[in-house]
């Protein structure tokens, strides 16, 4: 009787290079990110919680879904945010029983004034064409799943 062994294949070079090259572009952006965050005397944390509010108000659970953190996590931070008068807690529309976070205008100006801070991300990509630029964003969407705009 044989044995059937399962293994995963071995990555090629070529794969291990572009991750480890990925994996030094997500290590900068994040090190930018909370440089940038600290000139705004917000903590990471603080600051992605308020990017992530600046699209749109989300309940609390979601947030600490998409950011994959615990909610008790959010709390505090929402907590502070709005000590600060950055974020408030307001009715979902929706369903009444829900609040949603949301920016204060003073929190949507930051969390704008944050996104321009960001060199990092525009410098490199700024040395892209237009056409390159686009193929990298639609090869991230395919990698992710998502789908093209």
């Amino acid at each position: 009787m044989g044995i059937l062994v399962c293994m995963t294949p071995r990555a090629d070079p070529l794969t291990v290079e572009v991750v480890d090259l990925i994996g030094t572009v997500v290590a900068r952006y994040y090190e930018e990110y909370e440089h940038a965050a600290t000139e705004h005397s917000l903590t990471g944390a603080q600051a992605r919680v308020l990017s992530l509010l600046s699209i749109e108000p989300l309940p609390m659970r979601k947030v600490a879904q998409r950011l994959k953190c615990e909610p008790s996590n959010i709390t505090g931070i929402v907590d502070r945010l709005e000590s600060r008068g950055l974020v408030e807690r307001r009715p979902d529309p929706a369903d009444r029983r829900v609040k949603l976070a949301a920016p204060t205008e003073e929190g949507a100006r930051l969390a704008r004034a944050l996104r321009t801070s960001l060199d990092f991300a525009r410098e490199p990509l700024g040395r892209l064409t237009v056409a390159e630029r686009t193929l990298l964003k639609e090869l991230l969407q395919r990698m992710l799943g998502v789908a093209p705009e």
